[in-house]
């Protein structure tokens, strides 16, 4: 996969450049620049290193955006044996911005749920970008009531800038699909874990993500609504969704503080992207080890303490 850089990756790009071109040349000419390269290599990686250790809210949400990061496709096709993907919502139609299925996770038996952004234009056309709509929600259930029949534990992974905002979205009953989808979350008696692995906007992400265990990858964000809408609102332009992305505590690492995420999972320096076999391992090993931590409990338990955790958010250091 070809790599492409984000805005402020300008300074990586350019030495990645002249590391390319050096080994072009040394190859068609015969000349040895193993030293040179090696050289280029060293300020690369010392590059990406400061870079990354230093960034903002906003660079954060470019970075969860970006185009070479694992999809939703990626984890169910390294993580998931035996995959059996379940289509349509019984009601309207199929919806592809949101996988489904049943399968194995490392020997276990699950139900798989998440959004899929698509990896070229084609595939973003036909996931609708991740956006799902009211049947994508409604299939979302209907796989959720299978799991809790079975007794399967649930895991999400979840990558949308927001539920479709269409007019046929909105006719099919938007908004009921997400509150039924967000309410069958919280009533589910099986574990639940739930991954935020790029990009988690509003209802559309908080449908899959009202979990008994949210992880959040460390450069992915989380947010009510996106930082260009919160900026179309307060200043009346897009411009200042550096500033909206500051204010509306988007980071894992803000969220986790603010106790609506339960843990972070450490990125590959440079982003997920840069090496995304190490990435989707270390999302399956722990969405392994707090399925575990949540098999000894019983379905009022599991109701329970999720419902509370919910309840409890926002409320530290309230009287």
């Amino acid at each position: 996969m070809s790599q492409s850089y984000l805005e402020f990756e300008k300074p990586i790009a350019t030495l990645e450049g002249q590391i390319r071109e050096l080994r072009d040349t040394g190859a068609a000419d015969g000349i040895d620049l193993v030293e040179e390269i090696n050289r280029l290599e060293g300020k690369v990686s010392d590059q990406i290193e400061k870079l990354y250790r230093n960034l903002d809210p906003w660079q954060k949400t470019q970075v969860a955006r970006h185009a070479n990061r694992p999809h939703c496709s990626d984890y169910i096709e390294a993580l998931v044996d035996d995959f059996t993907p379940l289509a349509g919502d019984r009601l309207y139609s199929e919806d592809h911005a949101i996988m489904a299925g049943l399968g194995r996770w490392q020997g276990q038996r699950v139900a798989v749920l998440g959004h899929e952004k698509g990896d070229d234009t084609q595939g973003r056309l036909k996931h609708n970008f991740g956006m799902a709509r009211p049947e994508g929600y409604r299939k979302a259930i209907r796989v959720m009531d299978l799991a809790e029949r079975f007794g399967l534990p649930v895991v999400t992974l979840v990558d949308t800038a927001g539920a479709y905002p269409g007019i046929g979205a909105e006719e099919r009953g938007q908004s009921e699909a997400i509150a039924r989808c967000t309410d069958k979350c919280l009533q589910l008696g099986v574990p639940f874990v739930s991954v935020i692995i790029g990009e988690g906007g509003s209802g559309g992400a908080l449908a899959l993500a009202t979990a008994s265990r949210i992880i959040m990858l460390e450069h992915s964000i989380y947010t009510v609504a996106s930082p260009e809408a919160c900026a179309s609102i307060l200043w009346r332009s897009s411009a200042q969704a550096n500033m909206a992305a500051e204010a509306l505590k988007v980071t894992a690492q803000d969220l986790q503080k603010l106790g609506v995420i339960d843990r972070i999972l450490t990125e590959p320096t440079g982003g997920a992207h840069r090496d995304r076999q190490k990435t989707i391992s270390d999302v399956g090993l722990a969405v392994a080890e707090e399925l575990a931590k949540l098999a000894g409990q019983n379905p009022k338990e599991l109701r329970n303490e999720r419902r509370q955790k919910f309840l409890d958010m926002g409320r530290s250091g309230l009287a």
